[in-house]
């Protein structure tokens, strides 16, 4: 019983592959079209009441106003926001959802062309990797984490062009990374120069600005 299941199983793991292949060939498709553009995470949690819910709207208006794309998970709370910014400014307004079991309905601020949903979550990173040229993260959990260190790792390595990244609140992201200075970098597990990756800060105008500037000085479509 045991080898006819592992028989089986690899059977259809083989098969698993044109999934796979489906999913990065409509995302490359899709988001070829979009143009520059900023990717925005945070938590799917944040109330329309939080502050940082207005922010992360209010960011990607002006975002949208300099004629950047804004790139989401699709999702409520921080995704929304930014989805909901970049639409009142009649820019374009990508949402890349995920199929999860507790997952709500993508908002319904997305662009029905710059709609994707993924069942993998690597197909569905890449696609924000790939295509974004600049990275803002708002207050987030897990999934906000795993994506901005994903970001930084192949920032770090030199995997895709070194972009702009930005951590809105400082009173959320600074005790971060105060720890990672003081413990990863005081062991040499990091090298401090990979900390000046990243800026911190509440100034959304100077993030607009430096995102802009950035934008000018890279057409290429695509990090890798």
């Amino acid at each position: 019983m045991h080898l006819e299941y592992k028989d089986h199983h690899e059977s259809w793991d083989s098969w698993r592959i044109f999934r796979i292949l489906a999913e990065f060939v409509e995302g490359f498709e899709t988001m070829t079209t979009l143009g520059p553009s900023v990717a925005i995470f945070g938590s799917s949690l944040i109330p329309h009441s939080d502050p940082y819910y207005e922010k992360a709207s209010l960011l990607a208006t002006l975002i949208a106003e300099q004629g950047l794309g804004v790139i989401t998970g699709g999702g409520p709370g921080i995704m929304e926001a930014a989805n909901q910014g970049a639409r009142s400014s009649l820019g374009k307004s990508c949402g890349l959802c995920i199929d999860l079991p507790n997952e709500e309905r993508p908002n319904s601020f997305i662009d029905e062309k710059f709609l994707l949903k993924f069942r993998y979550f690597f197909v569905r990173k890449v696609m924000f990797m790939r295509y974004a040229k600049a990275f803002v993260a708002f207050p987030g959990g897990f999934g906000t984490l795993d994506e901005l260190f994903e970001v930084l790792t192949l920032i770090q390595t030199k995997k895709i062009a070194q972009a702009p990244v930005f951590l809105i609140g400082k009173a959320y992201w600074e005790g971060l990374f105060e720890w990672l200075k003081n413990h990863a970098v005081e062991r040499s597990y990091l090298y401090a120069v990979d900390l000046s990756i990243v800026t911190i800060t509440d100034d959304l105008e100077l993030v607009v600005e430096e995102i802009t500037k950035q934008s000018l000085h890279t057409k290429k479509i695509g990090n890798f």
